[in-house]
């Protein structure tokens, strides 16, 4: 190959192709980065979405319990209503029960069937 006539020209020849390449560089390295910030904040919108979804549940779970906590009372108090009704008509079933086995023992009648 043959010596350039002018060995300083040929070195900023050199040169500036070297600094266009970098020039490409650096544009597609900003290209990446704008790239890479809109995903990041696609990123965070979607953490914020969801931290946002997880405190609806949370309320609508609070909410549920508080709605069965409410229906559990109201159902443990009709059953108590229930019993103090039955208990207070003079006697328990169990008490029922030997009662009336005495009276067939008495009576010499045959032992009545559970149903």
């Amino acid at each position: 190959m043959a010596e350039p006539d002018n060995l300083v020209l040929s070195l900023l020849c050199e040169m500036r192709g070297e600094m266009n390449d970098i020039r490409t560089d650096i544009k597609d390295i900003r290209a990446t980065m704008a790239t890479k910030s809109e995903f990041n904040r696609g990123l965070a919108d979607i953490r914020s979405e969801m931290k946002s979804g997880f405190a609806d549940v949370a309320s609508d779970v609070v909410d549920l319990e508080k709605k069965l906590s409410e229906q559990i009372v109201g159902l443990r108090r009709s059953v108590m209503e229930y019993h103090s009704s039955a208990v207070g008509h003079g006697i328990l079933m169990s008490e029922f029960e030997e009662r009336l086995r005495r009276v067939e023992q008495h009576l010499n009648l045959p032992a009545s069937e559970a149903h």
